[in-house]
């Protein structure tokens, strides 16, 4: 059965060699650690620079050893850059998506991608999604549920996620930081084992909740991490709905946007998934595995494995939701 991978990150080799060079946006470099080299942004985050991030070869081996056969490639989130210049933002989104272009043309049978984008400057931002999807056939945009907390429901950002949705491409929604975040999360790693799926839910209930998903119906959005809390708390959101004024402004109540998504299996618990995936239907959930991160998991069986999945639902999961997801570029059906 053919197994697609639509949460999988790379940190180019241009930009590796930046930072190696001194030269990399927002100051980013490598410094050795045990013998290892590992990525240290200004702000304080840092993480261990896997080879399988950039070299294409054990890109391939670590796939292959997951069992699967293809990924849909994004950077990195903390290479966003949505912090710095506008001008050095798109600057760094065109160089970081050429580079992505080039992974992708080493083996086009094994990769697509998405674009990112410098969100900070939303005019710029559409400008490279078009480029991307029209002349390096990319198969949408990964996006923070932020950038730098101008959320994505900001007028501001309609532009681009009406891009998206004219050009017929999905924006998968990725939280991201750079640093430790302030307050109760700043300790145990919370800011991403809890920090991570809360971003998430506020941005999918905010595009909810502000009627941004009434207003562009075509729009497609993929949640990574399982949607985060969002699936387990819409009985919430509904009561929300249905009692307070200021949580009306949607069209319908908020369980009925839940397929309006997507969301990857990335929930590191297969009780998580089987809810999931009742809860949104198993044409809705794709195969994520957040590779090469260490909080990143295996492949089709590790994740799926024990759930008592239809031979129909699996063969979804594994390759038929993202094929349709990712597929739809310039008529091509096939990922």
């Amino acid at each position: 059965m053919k197994v697609v991978d639509t949460h999988a990150h790379v940190i180019p080799q241009t930009l590796v060699d930046a930072m190696y060079d001194g030269g990399a946006p927002d100051g980013i470099t490598i410094t050795e650690q045990e013998g290892s080299p590992w990525v240290v942004h200004r702000q304080g985050y840092r993480y261990p620079l896997l080879a399988e991030f950039h070299d294409v070869q054990m890109r391939l081996k670590a796939m292959d050893a997951c069992g699967i056969d293809s990924a849909v490639l994004s950077v990195a989130p903390p290479l966003f850059l949505y912090w710095i210049e506008p001008a050095d933002a798109a600057a760094a989104a065109r160089i970081v998506n050429d580079a992505i272009a080039g992974m992708v043309a080493a083996a086009p049978s094994r990769f697509t991608a998405m674009a990112t984008l410098p969100l900070q400057d939303p005019r710029a931002a559409v400008d490279e999604l078009r480029r991307c999807v029209i002349e390096l056939g990319f198969r949408g945009a990964e996006v923070g549920p932020h950038a730098e907390g101008v959320q994505l429901d900001d007028e501001s950002l309609r532009p681009v996620l009406a891009a998206a949705a004219e050009l017929s491409v999905p924006l998968m929604v990725h939280p991201y930081y750079v640093g430790s975040t302030p307050g109760p999360l700043s300790d145990f790693y919370l800011t991403n084992l809890q920090g991570n799926p809360w971003q998430t839910a506020v941005c999918a209930s905010r595009l909810i909740l502000s009627g941004t998903l009434d207003a562009l119906p075509g729009l497609d959005l993929l949640l990574v991490h399982g949607g985060g809390h969002l699936p387990y708390q819409i009985g919430r959101l509904d009561h929300g709905h249905r009692v307070r004024p200021e949580a009306r402004g949607c069209a319908h109540p908020p369980s009925e946007y839940l397929r309006r998504f997507h969301y990857d299996t990335l929930t590191h618990g297969s009780a998580a998934v089987r809810f999931l995936v009742d809860q949104v239907g198993s044409d809705r959930v794709v195969l994520g595995t957040d590779m090469p991160f260490d909080m990143g998991a295996g492949g089709l069986d590790e994740q799926l494995g024990g759930l008592h999945l239809s031979a129909r639902e699996l063969e979804a999961i594994a390759h038929g939701n993202a094929e349709r997801l990712f597929g739809r570029h310039q008529g091509d059906d096939e990922l």
